[in-house]
């Protein structure tokens, strides 16, 4: 039985944008160019890099949200890139995400009960009693409380609604959770908090993290692995420790040179 419980193999995701000035010409971006990764069951493997460097594309193709060119994504056995709608639709449960900005990604006129349960409900999990006990669970755990169901996003502060956003993606007790930048929108304070409830949460429901990020101190604090990336391509893998310690690739050694206080060995 293979370690990895994720495996993302060669994938090429192209756009094709508009140029020149009147728009009329058109450019091709490779925000994917041959990516492989492996997710290590249990363990968090951090993707950095800068905006542009085609982390959060790689987010949303490991999660099928959106479609790649070429290449696989194998879990579960499975070639998510593959399956038809029905069956990957089913899959979806076990494979969850935590987005960047948790009130851009909460619905503003739905009550937060109904929020967190609506994978629950999408996916005929429980009835309506057993749905209301595990939000009820679920909400307690990452810190909040019973009567904040009745409440909408708008009440809560930065902190508070990533805190819903973790429950709604882990009340469905999924396998593996792709994070994307979930802490970058907060003070740092709060990132502190929440790192601390991911990585709990991680142990306590052995959780399978990708952890998408711009910011290596972040990552040192969460990761086991890290893929380093730059103009859609993997520059750099590797063990958290031997990345952070002896950064091989130039572009690894700029990300921690700009790290205020670090020291960079370079390879």
């Amino acid at each position: 039985m293979s370690e990895y419980i994720l495996e993302a193999n060669h994938l090429t995701k192209t756009y094709t944008q508009r140029s020149g000035k009147f728009g009329f010409g058109k450019t091709t971006v490779k925000a994917l160019n041959d990516v492989s990764i492996n997710l290590r069951a249990g363990k968090t493997l951090a993707v950095v890099g800068e905006s542009g460097s085609g982390k959060s594309t790689l987010a949303r193709c490991l999660l099928q949200l959106q479609s790649i060119d070429s290449g696989e994504v194998i879990f579960a056995g499975k070639d998510l890139a593959k399956l038809d709608a029905e069956t990957l639709r089913s899959m979806r449960k076990d494979l969850q995400m935590v987005f960047q900005d948790p009130f851009a990604s909460l619905n503003p006129r739905m009550r937060i009960g109904d929020l967190v349960g609506e994978g629950l409900l999408i996916h005929g999990l429980g009835d309506t009693a057993e749905r209301k006990r595990k939000v009820i669970a679920m909400l307690k755990r990452v810190g909040l409380t019973e009567a904040d169901m009745q409440k909408y996003p708008h009440e809560f502060s930065g902190g508070q609604r990533q805190r819903i956003g973790i429950a709604r993606a882990l009340v469905l007790q999924p396998k593996v959770v792709v994070c994307d930048e979930p802490v970058s929108a907060l003070d740092v304070s709060i990132q502190a908090q929440i790192l601390l409830l991911l990585k709990e949460l991680q142990q306590e429901m052995a959780l399978s993290y990708i952890f998408i990020s711009h910011d290596l101190r972040v990552v040192r604090h969460i990761a086991d692995d890290i893929v380093v990336m730059h103009q859609g391509r993997v520059v750099e893998l590797g063990k958290v420790a031997d990345i952070y310690e002896q950064p091989q690739h130039a572009y690894t050694q700029s990300l921690l040179a700009a790290i205020p206080g670090k020291k960079v060995v370079n390879g």
